[in-house]
């Protein structure tokens, strides 16, 4: 016996990624579930992306920015697009799953995160077992082969009393360890599967993701905000897709490694992943919180700061930016606080 599934929107933002959008297209032409809307939001690429979805997804709505407006505001467009274009009021039988342009799907992931968000109408967020996939070099001809590996790449967010965030699992091989579904903090923006109710509950003005975090954690940011509003989250292992991240090291690993790690990260990526922790804290953590929790929060945040100061200096405007829009942030922080649905126990057992 089938089931019946609920609408289903799925919005993928590009920028500049033929190289790898191509093979995202491919499965979704071999999922098991076709019964979806596909948005493309493009960020003002140059690399022909417009002419290909119109040949190869004819099907596909395609937005075009002039510019890059970064993952948040451009999904912000899509999600908009969906609640506009679905004709009742009611969406909690509506679904909107948001995708990198590096991603690939094994041809039954969507049809597995629908069982699951059929089975739990409680439940905000989906997300699957995300591995790693990576390109071989083939010859003297470049990379060229897209290897799918046993590499966890992402099972769920998890946070850290030091109000820390990870993605659970990533770095390790999988070895059947994470087969288990269960309730998580949050999921990792790169395939996430949101409730459309869920989202338009934590609505701010004309954002959903926010828009001032341009690009990195505002999936994250989302994540604590659907959890204070009562909207929990789920990991579903048979649900399989792969994410192109590279062979990188596990979460867990020693703190001179992940520095080492860090200064081989682009400069804009190393100052969005600054300046975005610390929009996250501003928002998001209410003053008992924060008291509560700075016995962590303090240390990890004053060697965050320290070494910034010595080995990245010109990243110390990622800590000041954060006063430039302090106002707006201020007004964030307060709808976030009025919308909070659960109680201060049940949120802090997320922060181990």
């Amino acid at each position: 016996m089938s089931l019946e599934f609920p609408s289903l929107s799925l919005h993928v933002v590009t920028w500049n990624g033929m190289d790898v959008f191509p093979e995202l297209c491919q499965s979704l032409q071999e999922q098991t579930i076709q019964d979806f809307r596909f948005l493309v939001i493009d960020n003002g690429s140059i690399d022909g992306i417009e002419g290909y979805v119109r040949a190869q997804m004819p099907q596909a709505v395609f937005l075009r920015n002039p510019k890059n407006l970064g993952f948040a505001a451009a999904h912000n467009q899509g999600i908009r697009y969906a609640l506009e274009h679905w004709q009742e009021r009611d969406f909690s039988s509506r679904f909107i799953l948001v995708v990198n342009q590096d991603t690939i799907f094994s041809p039954t992931f969507i049809e597995e995160l629908l069982k699951d968000a059929y089975a739990h109408p409680l439940t905000g967020a989906w997300g699957g077992k995300l591995l790693r996939a990576f390109r071989e070099p083939v010859g003297e001809e470049g990379w060229k082969e897209t290897i799918r590996s046993d590499v966890l790449d992402s099972t769920g967010l998890q946070a850290s009393r030091g109000r820390s965030f990870t993605d659970r699992g990533a770095g390790e091989m999988d070895q059947g360890h994470y087969d288990t579904s269960r309730e998580v903090f949050g999921i990792s923006g790169a395939v996430a599967l949101y409730r459309a109710q869920a989202l338009a509950d934590v609505r701010f003005e004309q954002e959903f993701f926010d828009a001032d975090f341009f690009s990195y954690k505002e999936d994250i940011d989302l994540a604590w905000r659907l959890q204070r509003a009562g909207w929990g989250a789920r990991y579903v292992p048979e649900a399989v897709a792969y994410h192109h991240r590279g062979m990188y090291s596990k979460e867990q690993s020693s703190w001179w490694k992940k520095m080492r790690e860090r200064r081989e990260q682009s400069t804009i990526r190393r100052y969005w992943s600054l300046r975005n922790h610390s929009f996250l804290l501003v928002k998001n953590l209410s003053v008992w919180e924060f008291v509560l929790a700075s016995p962590w929060i303090v240390p990890r945040e004053l060697m965050r700061f320290l070494y910034v100061l010595f080995f990245e200096t010109p990243q110390l405007k990622a800590f000041i930016d954060p006063w430039i829009i302090l106002p707006r942030l201020w007004r964030k922080h307060r709808a976030i606080q009025q919308s909070t649905r659960v109680s201060r126990k049940a949120l802090s057992s997320w922060f181990f």
